[in-house]
């Protein structure tokens, strides 16, 4: 089985991003762009990672710290022949090495596996690409027979050469023992003044080695980033690619370019998306599931035929069949709702469990809480769950409701087909089919004066 060693290029300070950060930690996504590189990379299996770091160093490794990744530093930005050689030392001697770079976040696994399988003994792969607008890349030269010769920069190309339309990706993959070879070999004799890694490809023709090129299936693919509006742009065009496979496997978008993904999103067939909706982590929807506008759904799970309104935030969540959430609810971690469950309007759970059937509808506070079946929660009501040190649980049995304005003092049990009247302040147990009623006496007063405003307040 062939060993393969990935040495991802991720030293650039990014100048033009006007950014203290590195600039491979800028979010595209959701995800920093060197995360969507390694992703891609961990999707074709098992290998190790060589990440060459630079600028803001510690922070790159600290978020990329696994045991199959390595890290060593281009102390001196010298160019990218230079960069590989940092990575020398840890590659194994008889790997198959692709060369990556952190600030180009959307390359695919298909290609990079593409580009693999065309490495042999006497050939080496390259990722390349033709341009309408070639202005800004390395030129690819190719002989009379068509096959690759080498690789100009456009700052030493001829008037012929700026021709040429196809160009240089910079990402390639070949032998570690070739790297070896031939590294050393390059000088900076250019107007840059640096350390080419694209004269590998003189080297190699000049070996009698083939260079085999490969392309990506869109330009995305090999699209890097140098700015933050390159950065901007990238991301509409990810989320317009997320949009596309999204409605091709049956769900409407009110609007594709009002939409993102920052995760992975798994949806069912027949659903509606209204417009500026955002999914991040995990999220699955099933089918026939309507999500109204300004949602922000987080690692949760949405069943059939559910109904999430306007402005509701669901995190970390478990959202039944059948169920209607929102307007303007939000759902924290550790909710779940049953099948047929409502949540309405400014309402807020964390940490409860809603039997089937069960209804918050208004301006509701239920937290660390289990409701059975058909349970009903007046407006107003508050569970208090916190001490001040611990959290307390409220348990509602089946056929419970609570009138308006009620407050549930936890650790509190209500039994099954329990009623606490509107207004009252629970603090002990209800037994089944009881009505409890916490209030403070009603008194009138006869002869009563509204208050007057003072002169003197005048």
């Amino acid at each position: 089985m062939t060993t393969i060693n990935y040495v991802i290029l991720a030293a650039g300070k990014g100048t033009r991003m006007r950014s203290a950060k590195p600039k491979v930690l800028h979010r595209l996504a959701g995800r920093s762009m060197l995360q969507h590189v390694v992703t891609a990379v961990d999707a074709l299996g098992e290998s190790k990672k060589i990440i060459v770091t630079g600028h803001g160093a510690p922070l790159v490794e600290e978020q990329f710290d696994d045991v199959n990744t390595l890290f060593v530093q281009q102390k001196e930005q010298l160019g990218t022949a230079h960069a590989v050689q940092m990575a020398l030392p840890a590659l194994c001697d008889d790997a198959v090495v692709v060369v990556l770079y952190g600030d180009v976040p959307l390359i695919r696994p298909a290609t990079i596996k593409r580009l693999l399988q065309v490495v042999g003994d006497k050939s080496i792969g390259l990722l390349t690409i033709t341009l309408d607008d070639p202005q800004g890349y390395g030129r690819i030269v190719r002989n009379s027979t068509g096959a690759i010769t080498s690789i100009v920069e456009q700052k030493d190309a001829s008037s012929e050469q700026l021709t040429i339309n196809e160009v240089n990706t910079g990402v390639l993959a070949l032998s570690a023992k070739q790297l070896r070879q031939w590294l050393p070999k390059i000088d900076n004799n250019n107007a840059q003044g640096e350390y080419y890694l694209t004269d590998l490809i003189a080297l190699a023709v000049q070996a009698d080695v083939a260079v085999l090129s490969v392309n990506p299936e869109t330009a995305a693919e090999v699209e890097g980033v140098n700015s933050r509006l390159q950065l901007s742009q990238l991301e509409r065009t990810f989320q317009r690619q997320r949009a596309l496979r999204l409605m091709e496997s049956g769900t409407t978008l009110a609007d594709p370019a009002r939409f993102d993904v920052r995760g992975e999103l798994v949806a069912g067939t027949d659903n509606f998306i209204d417009i500026n909706c955002i999914f991040e982590g995990t999220v699955t929807i099933g089918n026939n599931v309507t999500i109204g506008p300004n949602c922000c759904i987080i690692n949760s799970s949405i069943g059939d035929g559910a109904q999430i309104k306007a402005n509701t935030i669901i995190e970390e969540s478990v959202v039944g069949d059948q169920s209607i959430v929102g307007p303007f609810a939000r759902l924290r971690p550790g909710t779940t709702l049953g099948c047929n469950a409502k949540v309405g309007n400014f309402v807020e759970t964390k940490k409860v469990i809603v039997g089937d059937g069960s209804k918050i509808n208004h301006l509701s506070y239920v937290g660390d809480a289990q409701l059975g079946e058909n349970v009903n929660i007046g407006a107003g009501t508050i569970t208090c769950n916190y001490d001040g040190v611990n959290k307390h649980k409220t348990l509602l049995g089946d056929g419970v409701f609570v009138g308006s304005n009620s407050t549930l003092v936890a650790p509190i049990q209500i039994n099954q087909g329990g009623f606490v009247a509107a207004g009252s302040t629970v603090t002990t147990a209800v037994p089944a089919d009881s009505l409890a009623v916490g209030r403070a006496k009603q008194r009138n007063i006869d002869g009563w004066r509204r208050p007057v405003k003072n002169n003197r307040d005048k």
